[in-house]
């Protein structure tokens, strides 16, 4: 039987602490249900009470249909002048009505007395009371030792008895944090059997930081030592040089070492997680990051590329299909059809992998992709693009004309943006125009306005996020740009996207497909049907 790892995500904690990034609450909630079906144990989703965004999470999570993943509240130890019922950020943990809470007290003796300003052995109380107390209220709590590295190497003896405490205070994991991300697997080898010799019998885990270009190493090297719980972040986000990458170290756990970490089909879903989150914070993924980078199966041509197209073992070290990658060979671009069937069967359309079709989707994809265009968290946009080239994407109107003015008079404090949109469907012209807070939102009503009688449903369609990324930055003011558009009805978010070196066409075209997409997915027929 394999052995099992948890994985506990803290993309939407320790990684939101990235330089450059911030996420929305609806930004939030979608990586939670994006992380849920993907199977990780648990998702450390914010710190009650520290901001009014992570407040309104706590209560928004609770209206989704979570199925594989424990939603973590984070939090630290009492202060040290208040009783534990008397620390109002203690209450907010408690408020925010998660099955695990996760806190972290200081087990570096300089932290206590230098940070805290107070004494070891008070340390040590804050610790006990603020475990004991939640512990009567949540089903799991996790203690975070934090600097417990440093501080088993400044004071072995004190930061054992910190953890002791947290023992004995009924603490169901014990994890222990490389939070200056300065300690080598070598000495993580040396400390771990060091905890355990000391009589530590609680279940261990391992909370890496990457300041040394280690934090995968050391997470993998705690482990072998009996770790039971690996906390890190999609990507490795997070403040200074990032947390331990759960893209590498899942990967590394189960498909090399044998562990069970999440479901083993899920794996090959890796690189579009890593693209989804990538564009939810807007932090592009790396090319060269193991596994799930566009370089990481990469093959120049020559010698690697004519080896690996007969054997691909002989330059690859995994087959790319594992974790949801594909193979490059530069002079003429192979593969992705498997990966295509399998995310059109995701989403509900059944494909045959023999269907001449898919290959034309392929290279349309490909093509696209080269122009800049980024399917993983626009799956609007991918259902439409997959049903075209089925045969299954009617028409419901075609677009005669649209005009956007942005105009500021010396009288207005902001500028004004109308929208002017002609379309026709079947032989009759709609042209309607409409005020915005910017160009997107006033083409996107101008757009629902000359629908609306037609199709009543598009009034539930909310655009609720926009993004956009440059995606040749060597472009200057003529590069393309990718316009990522997330939109919602009564029951469901979905994302779309557009590419232009307009970024007003770009945003039209996403605006396009999110109205298309509610139209499919409400089962609403197309006009040749409706013809017939």
């Amino acid at each position: 039987m394999e052995k099992k790892v948890l994985i506990y995500d803290t993309t939407l904690r320790d990684g939101t602490q990235a330089e450059g990034v911030s996420v929305s609450v609806e930004d939030k909630l979608r990586i939670t249900e994006k992380l849920d079906s993907f199977g990780v144990h648990y998702i450390e989703a914010g710190w009650p009470g520290s901001n009014p965004k992570d407040m309104t999470y706590f209560k928004e999570v609770k209206k989704l249909n979570i199925k594989n993943s424990k939603i973590t509240a984070f939090g630290s130890t009492r202060r040290a002048s208040l009783k534990v019922e008397e620390d109002q950020q203690i209450q907010d943990l408690l408020r925010a009505e998660t099955p695990v809470i996760t806190i972290f007290g200081k087990s570096w003796d300089l932290h206590v007395t230098e940070a805290l300003k107070t004494t070891l052995e008070k340390n040590l109380e804050m610790i006990f009371s603020s475990i004991e107390y939640l512990k009567r209220f949540t089903d799991e709590v996790i203690f975070d030792a934090e600097h417990f590295f440093d501080g088993y190497k400044a004071n072995p003896e004190y930061a054992i008895e910190v953890l002791r405490t947290a023992q004995q205070a009924g603490a169901d994991y014990l994890v222990l944090c490389d939070t200056n991300g300065g300690t080598l697997p070598n000495e993580i080898d040396q400390i771990f059997k060091a905890v355990k010799e000391a009589g530590i019998t609680a279940k261990l885990g391992i909370h890496a930081h990457n300041d040394s270009d280690t934090a995968v190493w050391t997470s993998i090297t705690a482990v072998l030592n009996g770790a039971v719980m690996i906390h890190g972040t999609i990507n490795g986000i997070g403040e200074r040089c990032g947390n331990a990458n759960l893209c590498s170290i899942i990967p590394n756990l189960s498909l090399k070492l044998g562990y069970e970490t999440v479901p083993r089909e899920n794996i090959k879903r890796l690189k579009e997680i890593s693209n989804f989150v990538s564009d939810i914070v807007n932090m592009p993924v790396p090319k060269n990051m193991p596994y799930v980078g566009d370089s990481a199966f990469a093959h120049k041509g020559g010698v690697h590329a004519s080896a690996v197209l007969k054997t691909p073992r002989s330059y690859e070290h995994i087959l790319p299909e594992e974790v949801g990658n594909r193979r490059k060979v530069l002079v003429s671009d192979l593969a992705g059809k498997s990966n295509i069937v399998y995310k059109a069967r995701e989403l509900g359309i059944e494909i045959d992998e023999k269907d001449e079709r898919i290959t034309k989707l392929v290279q349309e994809i490909k093509e696209l992709e080269n122009q800049g265009y980024h399917y993983e968290a626009a799956e609007g946009s991918l259902e439409l693009l997959v049903r075209k080239h089925l045969g299954t994407l009617g028409k419901y109107f075609d677009l005669d004309a649209y005009r956007v003015l942005i105009a500021r008079r010396y009288t207005d404090l902001t500028p004004i943006s109308e929208a002017t949109v002609r379309i026709k469907i079947k032989n009759e012209y709609e042209h309607t125009a409409s005020l915005g807070h910017g160009p997107v939102n006033a083409l996107d009503r101008a757009l629902k306005k000359a629908l609306i009688n037609r199709y009543p449903s598009l009034a539930e369609v909310e655009l609720i996020d926009y993004k956009v990324r440059i995606v040749n930055e060597s472009g200057g003011t003529a590069a393309k740009i990718r316009v990522l558009i997330e939109s919602r009805d009564r029951d469901k978010k979905w994302g779309t996207v557009g590419v232009s070196d307009n970024i007003i066409e770009a945003s039209w075209q996403a605006v396009v497909d999110s109205i298309i997409y509610k139209l499919v997915k409400d089962g609403i027929k197309p006009l040749e049907e409706e013809n017939g």
